[in-house]
């Protein structure tokens, strides 16, 4: 397909005819000429995540899925605003495409590869323009693979589209990076005696012979891993605690023994969110829950108001850890994969800062401990740039935790927590990077920290047990 050029003569001024008495020639102005927007966000770990030239603003999602086949088919509309004027852009999709809209036109499109949805509009996309992109797609998801990762978990029963770092081009299309947060509203259609739970508050549940349509939506924007959806049959509890709406849903495919503790677990939550408000400033969402898969995920992970854990990881520290991360990794977002301590080190830290204060051992002796266990080949790891396959190490948690309660012991009480809540406040809904962190810590502590961070995050040798290091 030919694109439409918009482009005068670029590096010159276009000289119009003299009409009547006119003296002096008029310029036009200068279009940009059409360009491409790249297949990639520009994340060394991850050169294919997100892709330039586009910034989304909404997701309108609408899939169905078939729990007999493993089928799912949907369609997305996504508002995008075009950063450069664009001739075509990329989105992250997984799925086999059916149609591409853009503006409500049809479009040409290909996949280069897999991942990549490219798209050609009719006509180029002016920088600053917004329009509506609609995506039709099907597939099979749970047979899709992507550089070694497997991301969806179904069964007969029950589907969880919930996994880190990866999930969005699994079930819709996405500029799949912490980079692009965008709000998110989901329509899932599966059978009317499943139950559908995702983000945000519960829209409306509409039921049209054997099937039903559940819509959930969030108000603040997210990344596009933190949306999620899980649909089978579920126990679910709801109501409000300091003016904010609960959704609690445990599946019941669960024993009623580990059910009941689940649902006491999640029950927690106002309890726990309100603890760490007194720590690190006002929650920053305007709902909150959580849910308990029946499908072996392994592992928790902190969707954005509503955490997902596995059946038999609902531990109370655990729950601090997801809710931890509605502040460290939903509020403020990674700026580049590998920043993950940032996550999951304050994550951490967070689960030792309630252990110390229910009389279950200081933050500080497990620093301490730390630092006097590890041996010298776990200190060779860098946590600050842990590369692509070990995002999830434990080093990245444990010396992650440990990193900020030696900053903790480095600043003293007042000030540290100074630190952490002028962070929290000032990226708020935003991105974040270590050298950022660091500069906040410097400007509200008046000290150099180059040397403590360097020394604890990329050194690969264990920090000396001095004061300057937080173990003096």
């Amino acid at each position: 397909m030919r694109p439409l050029a918009l482009v005068a003569v670029v590096g010159a001024a276009v000289t119009l005819p003299l009409l009547g008495g006119a003296s002096a020639p008029a310029a036009v102005e200068r279009v940009p000429a059409p360009v491409v927007g790249s297949p990639g966000i520009g994340d060394a770990y991850f050169p294919l995540d997100g892709n330039g030239g586009i910034d989304v603003r909404r997701y309108r999602i609408h899939d169905r899925y078939d729990f007999r086949t493993g089928r799912l088919s949907g369609r997305t509309r996504i508002t995008l605003t075009a950063t450069t004027t664009l001739r075509r852009f990329n989105l992250d999709l997984l799925l086999g495409v059916d149609s591409v809209t853009v503006a409500g036109r049809p479009a040409a499109w290909r996949k280069p590869n897999r991942h990549e949805l490219r798209i050609m509009p009719r006509r180029p996309l002016a920088a600053g323009r917004s329009v509506d992109v609609v995506v039709r797609y099907h597939g099979h998801p749970d047979r899709i693979a992507w550089q070694g990762e497997r991301s969806w978990f179904a069964d007969h029963a029950e589907v969880a589209a919930v996994n880190q770092p990866h999930i969005a081009p699994w079930w819709f299309p996405a500029n799949d990076h912490p980079r692009d947060r965008a709000v998110v509203d989901v329509r899932i259609t599966v059978p009317k005696d499943k139950r559908v739970i995702s983000n945000g508050r519960l829209v409306s549940r509409r039921v049209h012979g054997r099937l039903a349509t559940t819509r959930w939506r969030a108000a603040e924007p997210m990344a596009p891993y933190l949306a999620f959806f899980t649909a089978g049959s579920f126990q679910v509890a709801s109501g409000r605690a300091d003016g904010r709406p609960w959704y609690h849903a445990v599946s019941t495919r669960l024993p009623p023994s580990v059910r009941a503790g689940a649902m006491s677990q999640l029950r927690r939550t106002p309890e726990i969110v309100r603890w760490l408000e007194q720590r690190l400033g006002p929650y920053p969402f305007s709902t909150m829950g959580g849910v308990v898969s029946g499908v072996q995920t392994e592992f928790a992970l902190e969707n954005q108001t509503r955490p997902v854990y596995a059946p038999y990881a609902t531990g109370t520290e655990t729950v601090v850890h997801e809710l931890a991360h509605q502040w460290f990794g939903d509020s403020v977002a990674l700026h580049a994969w590998r920043d993950i301590w940032l996550n999951e080190g304050f994550a951490t830290f967070m689960e030792w800062v309630w252990s110390e204060t229910h009389g279950e051992g200081t933050a500080d002796a497990r620093l301490r401990a730390y630092h006097a266990g590890r041996e010298p080949s776990a200190w060779a790891f860098r946590i600050g740039d842990p590369g692509p396959g070990r995002l999830f190490d434990n080093e990245v948690y444990t010396r992650g935790a440990a990193t900020v309660q030696a900053l903790r012991n480095r600043l003293g009480e007042t000030d540290f927590w100074a630190v952490v809540r002028a962070w929290l406040a000032e990226r708020r809904s935003s991105t974040g990077t270590t050298a950022q962190l660091r500069a906040v810590a410097e400007r509200v502590s008046g000290q150099d920290l180059d040397a403590f961070f360097s020394a604890w995050l990329l050194s690969g040798k264990k920090p000396a047990a001095t004061a300057a290091m937080g173990l003096g």
